[in-house]
């Protein structure tokens, strides 16, 4: 059992940047891929990026690319998203998840951990 907790989110202007953390507890961290979902009030859970066991590929949906980073450090059991270049649509509950599968970003994909999530909210 992996227990998943974010920290990072925040308030802040369009154009600035924030980094998501994600601490794993409770099992092997290097056993899961992991996953940063996303929830804007009123919409659908979306996928945002997914990196892999060793961080060797990741994956992003269309809209973040080159603007968001996926990434991991097994020695500190701890993943993390740089945002970058934040925009108003932006706004959302980030969650992290794991699961020990590797998904891409593959639609629909169900990850088995997740955490409480942490808001991001960008002002226009």
């Amino acid at each position: 059992q992996v227990q998943l907790v974010e920290s990072g989110g925040g308030l802040v202007q369009t154009g600035d940047s924030l980094r998501l953390s994600c601490a794993a507890s409770g099992g092997s961290f290097s056993s899961v891929v992991m996953g940063w979902f996303r929830q804007a009030s009123g919409k659908e859970l979306e996928f945002v990026a997914g990196i892999d066991w060793l961080g060797r590929r990741t994956a992003y949906v269309d809209s973040v690319k080159g603007r968001f980073t996926i990434s991991r450090d097994n020695s500190k059991n701890t993943g993390y998203l740089q945002l970058n270049n934040l925009k108003p649509e932006d706004t959302a509950v980030y969650y992290c998840a794991a699961d020990p599968s590797w998904h891409g970003n593959r639609p629909g994909a169900k990850y088995s951990y997740w955490g409480q999530g942490t808001q991001v909210t960008v002002s226009s």
